[in-house]
Order: structure tokens, then sequence, then C-alpha cells
């Protein structure tokens, strides 16, 4: 695996810079690469999306512990990187690079070819995610996995401390928000891990943490979920406010017939409970 120095030389010798646009920090500590793949529970026969896998080394040490990996790049000029290091590692018939946008890929067709090489006796099986996903767009980026990629189960990404509390964020805690209303919906989350700047190249100004992220039933419901996350973020666009007051439209009979308290804030509530509200405003609609 890549530690800081080898990273230091690639970009050197390449004449490259990590791009703050494109939210670029390599990780660079194997300790914590070796606990994120044994988190994760990978192993050989796995097959695994890695969204920005930048210069190689979380995809060093997933392909070395016998998982088929799929690497996702957004940038072009670290594909060849990428394919040279795995080359040299002798892990490259493990891996297969994919230039692209996680944003706007094809999902389906991206997933509908596996990691490393075809084995139809597996083919079935679900993928898991392993990623040091780019700072700047890593909850967009998990949103769009959990609700337009059903194939994809468990997932384990690194993203900055501070997205990471929101993400796993209780109800009636100050750092619960939207995406974890939208996460919740699809999965649970939990932070397993804490990672320090040091671990990182170049190094960043926040410490980062791992979530793992495993998918659960969605919320009993018979509205879509549209709705709902539309219902939500009226309130939370107000989140001061009480929501009798953020949510005018709805009565004081939708209220306690949903079982909601209408002097509640849009962060007291479960994703269940703004499930019960939009299917109880829905029917006193209709």
């Amino acid at each position: 695996m890549l530690g800081p120095e080898e990273i230091d030389r690639i970009l050197a010798e390449r004449g490259l810079e990590p791009r703050r646009s494109l939210g670029q920090n390599f990780v660079s500590d194997p300790l914590v690469i070796d606990r994120l793949v044994e988190l994760s529970g990978v192993g050989a026969g796995s097959d695994v999306l890695e969204v920005g896998p930048g210069l190689g080394s979380l995809t060093s040490g997933l392909a070395g512990s016998g998982a088929r990996v799929l690497a996702l790049e957004k940038d072009q000029r670290l594909c060849e990187v990428l394919r040279d290091v795995l080359v040299t590692q002798g892990l490259d018939p493990l891996v297969r690079i994919r230039h692209g946008d996680a944003l706007t890929v094809d999902l389906d067709e991206l997933l509908s070819v596996r990691g490393g090489p075809a084995d139809p006796a597996v083919e079935a099986r679900a993928w898991s995610m392993v990623a040091n996903l780019p700072y700047n767009v890593a909850v967009p980026i998990i949103l769009r996995i959990l609700s337009e990629a059903p194939s994809v189960g468990p997932m384990f990404v690194m993203v900055q401390n501070e997205v990471a509390e929101r993400l796993c964020a209780l109800p009636g805690g100050r750092t619960i928000g939207l995406p974890t209303l939208r996460l919740n919906w699809y999965a649970t989350a939990r932070i397993v891990m804490t990672v320090p700047p040091e671990a990182f190249v170049p190094v960043p100004r926040v410490e980062s943490a791992v979530v793992a992220i495993h998918r659960t039933q969605p919320p009993h419901c018979d509205t879509a979920a549209g709705p709902v996350f539309d219902l939500a973020h009226r309130a939370y666009g107000q989140r001061r406010k009480m929501l009798r007051s953020s949510l005018r439209g709805l009565d004081a009979d939708t209220f306690a017939d949903a079982g909601v308290d209408p002097t509640s804030r849009p962060e007291e509530l479960s994703v269940q409970q703004w499930a019960d509200l939009a299917d109880t405003h829905r029917r006193h609609r209709s």
C-alpha cells in the first residue's frame, strides 16, 4: 500500500497535484487502510465498488484481500496512474478502472460489470461499497447510491467527521437534518472509526471518520419517498419554528391522526414519524 513518501514520489514524477476542486485527499496510512478493509468484511469473491480511488492506496488494500474491485475515478489524469500502480503491485487482474462521475454515471450500466475477471458463479451477489469519498460530494454520492443502486448493500465510507456526525445523528440532536432523514429512509448508519488528518496527503484541516451504512426496510408508508422528503424540506427550511407554523396547511387533526405533536420541531421527528405525517396529510386531502 502507498505511504506518504510513495504518494509524494508518484505525484512528483507525474507532475501532478491534488485537486481541491475534486476534494482529493489521498489516504496514506497503511494501518488505516488495513482497519477499513477489516471493518468492511470484504475478501476473496467479494464485489466492491470504490468511488474516488485516487492513486490506489485503498484499492490495493481491497484487492489485496482478494476482493474484486470496480474503481470509479472522475479525474482522468489519475486513471492511468492507478493502473500503473496496480500493475506494479500485481493486483491489476482484480481491479477494473472506470472513468466517470459518481453523480452522473449510469449506475445500472456501471454495476452490470463486476470488478476483476468475470465469474458467472457469483454474478448475482450484491455489491459492497468501500471508499474514501471526495470531501465535497460525499453526501450526494451516498444518497444517490442508496436511492438508485439497490444492488449495493453495505457501505463503509470515509468522510469528514462533521459529515459523519450528521449522517449518523439521532432525532432530537442538533446535527440531524435532511441528509439524515434521506439516509434513514433506506438504511442505518454509525461511526465505526475516526481517522486523524495525518493519515492523508495532503493533510486536511479536519478529522475524518468511517461510517458503516447498512440497508434496512423503508418505513411503513403508503406515500412515495419524494413527497415525504418534500414535506420535511418545508419544515427544515424553518427549523427553528414549530411544525404547526412551518407546515401551514396541515391542520390539528392531521397532526393528531399522525401521532405527531404540532409543537415539535423538525429535528425531533424520526423517519417513521415523517412517513406517518405525510400519509395522514395525503389522506386528509383526498
